[in-house]
């Protein structure tokens, strides 16, 4: 995971596969600037990524949480395939907005 952060703004960009083996040194690096303050958003960038299990779906549902207690927001950006076909399924477009 690579990650930009501009006017409070987090862009994620992630790896290849979002799944249980990088879920939580994501979950913490993200927690840890929101935490801290430097984030208000986070806008999680697919464009990379061809794998997600349910572990991402965790990792963006838990953000979402997180940011809603603090009045911010989570996007999503770049996804196709697979990716949009877990989104669909699991209705997270019903709570998270594509950017």
């Amino acid at each position: 995971m690579n990650y930009e952060i501009k006017n409070g703004e987090m862009r994620v960009i992630l790896d290849k596969e979002l799944d249980h083996h990088n879920a939580s040194l994501i979950k913490d690096e993200i927690d840890d600037m929101v935490l801290q303050g430097k984030v208000r958003d986070i806008i999680f960038d697919f464009e990379k990524t061809s794998f997600m299990d349910s572990s991402g779906i965790g990792i963006i549902m838990g953000r979402y949480k997180l940011l809603k207690t603090l009045d911010g927001k989570v996007y999503v950006t770049n996804i196709s395939g697979n990716i949009e076909r877990i989104f669909v399924i699991s209705g997270l477009y019903k709570i998270i907005e594509r950017k």
